[in-house]
């Protein structure tokens, strides 16, 4: 399991819930105090695409034991830089 904390990198899938057929990082900006069932719960941050980008703030309901710790590739350098 990965830690909780505002800034973590997470790697959300099928294993943090089924919702998540295609697997996305996560980047953590809290988790939401909302009750909910044992083992669960929200989390509000924001999906990264491959090169470590936001493109979208999310709020995702996802079950502890399966949320595993993620990792973005470097940043590519443009072309003509």
């Amino acid at each position: 399991m990965a830690e909780l904390r505002c800034g973590a990198l997470l790697l959300i899938g099928r294993t943090a819930s089924v919702q998540f057929v295609t697997p996305f990082h996560f980047r953590l900006i809290r988790v939401l105090d909302w009750t909910t069932y044992d083992g669960w719960t929200w989390l509000d941050g924001y999906q990264l695409n491959a090169c470590g980008d936001a493109v979208a703030r999310r709020s995702i309901f996802v079950r502890r034991g399966g949320l595993l710790p993620g990792s973005v590739p470097a940043r590519r350098r443009k072309e003509g830089r």
